[in-house]
C-alpha cells in the first residue's frame, strides 16, 4: 500500500493507521550470537528493525547481509534476501555463490590474475579461472569483521571494520576499511564504504546481495521487470573479461533502459548472454556527475508488487541473473535454490580495470579516501 505521496508503507506502519494512528515503534537493533569459526572466532548476528517493521540482519562474519523483511502489496512480510540459517553455511559457501557477503580487496574479475602498479606486476590467486574473482581464494567475505552498533537521527546501523594487512591475496599495502550498513525509516538499506592505504594499490568494494523480490525461494525472477540506468555496457570475452569498449545497449538482449521482464530475453541467441549463460554484466551507469549518487536500477515483482530501487555513487552496475544458482546450497528454511531464483545487483568500479587504462580508476594512493554509497530502497507498487 502506498500513502496520498506514493511513498510505501510498512505493515506495522499501516496497522497503526489502520487502529487510528498508533505510534510507530522506534527503530532497534539487537545482537545475539551466531557460532563460532572453524578457528574459533566468536561470530554475532544483528537484527535491525525500521519504525516501518521493515527488518535487515547482518552478520559480521564476511559482513553478510542474511536477510530483509519487507512487506508486499498486502501488507504481509517477507525476506526478500537469499542467504543461510547458519554461521556453518555461511563459511561453507562463502565463496560460491557470496550470498550477500561484502567483496573485496577487488570485487568481479582481473584479467589472468595479474597487474602493475607504479612499475611492478602484481599476481593474484586464480578462483575463476583463468581470472582472479572477488579478492580471491580468501576475500573479504571469509573475514571476521570488527563489529560496532551505531545509532543516529532514529536510525539503526552496524558499522564494520578490518585491516587487510599488505600482501593480503597479493594486493599491496595495508588497507583500513569500514563498511558501514543503516536501515533508514523510510525502508532503504543504505552501504557505506571508506578505506585508506600506506602503499598505492586498487580497491573495489561491493555487496553480493541476490533478491527475489516474490520472496527467497519462492521460483525463478524471471518474471521481474528489471530498468536500469545505462545507455551502454561493458561486453566481455569468454573469460567474462571486458574487451575495453562500452558500446550501446540498443538493439541488444541487454537494454534494460525502459523496464524488461529479466526472462523475456535471457534465452536470446546472443554472444555475450552465451558468454555469461544469462545475464553477467557489467553497465555504463548514465551520470551527469561522475561522483553524484544517482539511480542506477529499478526492479518489480508483478507477484508481489514489493519493488527494489538501487542508488549508487559508482560508475557502473553488474547485473547477475543467478544463472549458476542451481545445486549451490541449501538456502534459508530448506528452501532449494534453483537457477535464476535470485538476482544481483553490485554496484562498482568496472571489472578488470587496473588492466583497463580507458576505465574510471580503481587506484587509491596514500592520503586518499576510497569513499563510496550505495542504497537499496524498497516500496510497493501501485
Amino acid at each position: 500500500m502506498v500513502n496520498a505521496s506514493g511513498r510505501s508503507l510498512g505493515a506495522l506502519a499501516l496497522l497503526g493507521l489502520l487502529a487510528g494512528g498508533v505510534q510507530a515503534a522506534p527503530a532497534t537493533i539487537t545482537e545475539r550470537p551466531f557460532g563460532k569459526t572453524p578457528d574459533g572466532q566468536a561470530v554475532s548476528l544483528y537484527t535491525l528493525t525500521n519504525t516501518h517493521g521493515m527488518q535487515v540482519r547482518i552478520t559480521n562474519y564476511g559482513g553478510a547481509v542474511t536477510q530483509i523483511l519487507v512487506p508486499d502489496r498486502k501488507g504481509r512480510m517477507g525476506d526478500v534476501a537469499l542467504g543461510y540459517d547458519t554461521l556453518a553455511a555461511y563459511v561453507k559457501n562463502a565463496n560460491n555463490p557470496y550470498l550477500g557477503y561484502i567483496i573485496g580487496r577487488f570485487g568481479n574479475r582481473i584479467a589472468r590474475g595479474k597487474f602493475s602498479l607504479d612499475g611492478k606486476q602484481y599476481s593474484l590467486y586464480i578462483n575463476n579461472t583463468p581470472n582472479s574473482l572477488h579478492g580471491g581464494k580468501e576475500g573479504f567475505n571469509t573475514k571476521v569483521w570488527t563489529p560496532a552498533i551505531v545509532k543516529e537521527g532514529g536510525t539503526v546501523g552496524v558499522a564494520l571494520t578490518y585491516l587487510s594487512k599488505d600482501g593480503e591475496e597479493g594486493y599491496p599495502g595495508n588497507l583500513n576499511v569500514k563498511v558501514i550498513y543503516t536501515l533508514t525509516n523510510d525502508d532503504k538499506l543504505r552501504i557505506d564504504y571508506t578505506a585508506t592505504t600506506d602503499k598505492d594499490t586498487v580497491v573495489n568494494l561491493t555487496n553480493h546481495s541476490y533478491f527475489n523480490l516474490a520472496g527467497q525461494g519462492n521460483g525463478t525472477i524471471l518474471d521481474h521487470l528489471m530498468m536500469i540506468n545505462a545507455d551502454k555496457y561493458t561486453p566481455v570475452d569468454k573469460t567474462l573479461i571486458p574487451t575495453g569498449k562500452t558500446p550501446p545497449v540498443a538493439g541488444t538482449p541487454l537494454d534494460f533502459r525502459k523496464p524488461v521482464a529479466i526472462g523475456a530475453r535471457i534465452h536470446a541467441n546472443n554472444t555475450q548472454l552465451a558468454y555469461g549463460h544469462g545475464y553477467d554484466h557489467n553497465y555504463v551507469l548514465n551520470k551527469p556527475d561522475a561522483h553524484a549518487l544517482t539511480l542506477a536500477a529499478r526492479v518489480s515483482c508483478p507477484r508481489s508488487g514489493r519493488v527494489l530501487t538501487v542508488y549508487t555513487t559508482e560508475p557502473g552496475i553488474q547485473f547477475y541473473s543467478g544463472n549458476f544458482l542451481k545445486g549451490a546450497a541449501t538456502g534459508k528454511g530448506g528452501k532449494i535454490y534453483g537457477t535464476n531464483y535470485g538476482f544481483a545487483l553490485e554496484t562498482q568500479h568496472y571489472p578488470d580495470s587496473p588492466n583497463q587504462p580507458s576505465f574510471p580508476t580503481t587506484e587509491l594512493k596514500p592520503g586518499e579516501t576510497y569513499k563510496t554509497t550505495t542504497i537499496y530502497g524498497f516500496s510497493v507498487g501501485r
